[in-house]
């Protein structure tokens, strides 16, 4: 059972250290002391409580897709030459950058402050973990 620290859990889900501690006090997670005395919550819980928390943004498309990996969000840099551009859209705290073609960026409109999704479909998603383990 793999026990995150109430700072570490709070960076990992984007909310402070007061909110994880607000949600142990309402029984929302259970808390432990590590080894230190430093309160800790249960690693599968954490992951449960943000799966349940997650809201994304709704899909403005009304596109059926077999992509399950959608991120909606705002078009923030787009640097093109003659065939290729690069566009950087922030979902939340995520940054996703594309590279496609300019006729693309131009055909779909693309500007700084476009609302887009980022539709990504893969066979190869690599996952990767820190150095240290808890």
């Amino acid at each position: 059972m793999t026990q995150i620290r109430i700072s570490d859990a709070a960076r990992y889900l984007s909310v402070s250290d007061d909110t994880v501690r607000r949600w142990i006090d309402a029984g929302v997670l259970a808390s432990t002391k590590d080894t230190s005395g430093k309160a800790t919550v249960d690693a599968l819980e954490l992951a449960g409580l943000a799966r349940k928390n997650a809201v994304l943004p709704g899909d403005p498309s009304h596109i059926g897709r077999s992509a399950r990996n959608r991120f909606v969000g705002i078009v923030t840099d787009i640097v093109t030459d003659t065939v290729m551009a690069q566009v950087e859209l922030q979902s939340g705290p995520h940054r996703v950058v594309s590279l496609m073609s300019s006729e693309a960026v131009r055909e779909l409109g693309l500007v700084p402050g476009s609302i887009a999704i980022a539709v990504v479909k893969a066979t190869t998603v690599i996952i990767e973990t820190p150095e240290w383990k808890n």
